[in-house]
């Protein structure tokens, strides 16, 4: 078993880029036959969402639009359960379909922050595309559309996702050596 190791923790292959890449072509596929005449806006949340969202967007085949904002919710290995804007919406969504395109949901209570934060500029729907969801953490109410992989409630690095800002770079997905 591959192991590699970031700053303090190793870490072992959870997904290979392959099954990742065939899963939002599938993903790809199933927007395209359900927003193909929506005119979308996707809105990527940086920094984790920027490999899945340039993934995806490639594999979009109708007229659309992306954007991105940056908040923050994770220090280390663990939610603060705090979510902070840092870089603001400059597109009007009003009376538009916007796709959030999320790295991994978990507890969602940064989707939830995101989705309040949108819902004020009176968008026409808000739908959620996730890569990873953690159903076993997740302790909101509302739907995910989109999903690329259910995943345990695992600490896991690569593929945009980071660990202490390490790992986004991985071209695959890893998850915490066990011991």
């Amino acid at each position: 078993m591959e192991t590699i190791k970031i700053l303090d923790k190793e870490f072992v292959p959870s997904i290979s880029e392959s099954d990742i890449l065939f899963n939002i072509e599938k993903m790809a596929q199933a927007m395209n036959q359900d927003l193909a005449d929506t005119n979308p806006l996707f809105l990527g949340i940086l920094n984790g969402s920027f490999l899945f969202a340039a993934e995806l967007f490639k594999r979009i085949t109708f007229p659309c639009q992306i954007s991105f904002l940056k908040l923050a919710s994770y220090q280390g290995s663990s939610t603060t359960g705090k979510v902070k804007r840092l870089i603001g919406l400059n597109e009007d969504i009003k009376d538009r379909t916007v796709i959030i395109l999320e790295d991994i949901v978990d507890t969602g209570i940064t989707m939830e922050n995101i989705k309040k934060q949108l819902l004020g500029y009176e968008p026409k729907e808000i739908k959620i595309a996730t890569l990873l969801f953690k159903p076993q953490a997740f302790i909101k109410d509302f739907p995910i559309d989109y999903i690329g992989f259910m995943i345990p409630d695992e600490f896991i690095v690569g593929f945009g996702l980071d660990y202490n800002g390490y790992g986004r770079n991985l071209k695959a997905i890893y998850k915490i050596k066990p011991e």
